[in-house]
Protein backbone atom coordinates (compact mmCIF):
# COMPACT_ATOMS: atom_id res chain seq x y z
CA UNK A 1 0.00 0.00 0.00
CA UNK A 2 2.75 2.73 1.10
CA UNK A 3 4.72 1.32 -2.62
CA UNK A 4 1.34 2.30 -4.59
CA UNK A 5 0.85 6.01 -2.57
CA UNK A 6 4.64 6.77 -2.94
CA UNK A 7 4.33 5.58 -7.10
CA UNK A 8 1.68 7.90 -7.36
CA UNK A 9 3.32 10.55 -5.96
CA UNK A 10 6.44 9.96 -7.93
CA UNK A 11 4.49 9.63 -11.22
CA UNK A 12 2.35 12.92 -10.28
CA UNK A 13 5.53 15.12 -9.50
CA UNK A 14 7.01 13.58 -13.14
CA UNK A 15 3.74 14.06 -15.26
CA UNK A 16 3.14 17.39 -13.41
CA UNK A 17 6.53 18.37 -14.16
CA UNK A 18 6.87 18.02 -17.68
CA UNK A 19 2.95 19.73 -18.23
CA UNK A 20 5.16 22.77 -16.86
CA UNK A 21 7.65 22.54 -18.93
CA UNK A 22 5.10 22.29 -21.96
CA UNK A 23 2.89 24.65 -21.25
CA UNK A 24 4.98 28.15 -21.42
CA UNK A 25 4.40 31.22 -18.78
CA UNK A 26 5.17 32.26 -15.32
CA UNK A 27 3.68 29.56 -12.92
CA UNK A 28 4.64 29.71 -9.08
CA UNK A 29 3.78 26.41 -8.51
CA UNK A 30 5.00 24.51 -5.58
CA UNK A 31 6.60 20.93 -5.46
CA UNK A 32 3.00 19.86 -3.57
CA UNK A 33 0.62 21.88 -6.05
CA UNK A 34 2.73 20.04 -9.21
CA UNK A 35 2.73 16.76 -7.80
CA UNK A 36 -1.51 17.54 -7.28
CA UNK A 37 -1.55 18.43 -11.02
CA UNK A 38 -0.08 15.49 -12.12
CA UNK A 39 -1.94 13.21 -10.28
CA UNK A 40 -5.17 15.05 -11.30
CA UNK A 41 -4.11 15.44 -14.95
CA UNK A 42 -3.63 11.19 -14.65
CA UNK A 43 -7.57 11.15 -13.89
CA UNK A 44 -8.68 13.40 -16.24
CA UNK A 45 -6.46 12.11 -18.80
CA UNK A 46 -8.07 8.97 -18.16
CA UNK A 47 -11.61 10.10 -18.85
CA UNK A 48 -10.65 11.89 -22.18
CA UNK A 49 -8.71 7.98 -23.18
CA UNK A 50 -12.47 7.00 -22.28
CA UNK A 51 -14.67 9.14 -24.16
CA UNK A 52 -11.94 9.59 -27.28
CA UNK A 53 -11.37 5.53 -27.97
CA UNK A 54 -14.24 3.74 -25.94
CA UNK A 55 -16.33 3.92 -29.53
CA UNK A 56 -13.43 2.47 -30.95
CA UNK A 57 -13.59 -0.73 -29.23
CA UNK A 58 -9.92 -0.03 -27.91
CA UNK A 59 -9.12 -0.31 -24.53
CA UNK A 60 -9.24 3.26 -22.44
CA UNK A 61 -6.07 1.70 -20.49
CA UNK A 62 -3.93 1.10 -23.28
CA UNK A 63 -4.14 4.71 -24.35
CA UNK A 64 -4.52 6.22 -20.85
CA UNK A 65 -0.87 6.19 -19.89
CA UNK A 66 2.07 8.84 -20.10
CA UNK A 67 0.55 10.60 -22.67
CA UNK A 68 -2.96 10.90 -21.80
CA UNK A 69 -1.62 11.56 -18.48
CA UNK A 70 1.04 14.83 -19.42
CA UNK A 71 -2.19 15.87 -21.68
CA UNK A 72 -4.70 16.22 -19.02
CA UNK A 73 -2.37 17.86 -16.91
CA UNK A 74 -1.46 20.64 -19.44
CA UNK A 75 -5.39 21.18 -20.06
CA UNK A 76 -5.54 21.30 -15.89
CA UNK A 77 -2.46 24.05 -15.59
CA UNK A 78 -3.84 25.92 -18.40
CA UNK A 79 -7.24 25.93 -17.06
CA UNK A 80 -5.80 27.10 -13.73
CA UNK A 81 -4.14 29.86 -15.19
CA UNK A 82 -7.29 30.87 -16.41
CA UNK A 83 -9.27 31.04 -13.49
CA UNK A 84 -6.48 31.69 -10.81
Amino acid sequence: MIFNIISWIVFGLIVGAIAKFLVWGNDSNNPITTILLGIAGSFVGGLLANVLFKSKGESAVRYGGWIMSIIGAMLLLVLKRMFF
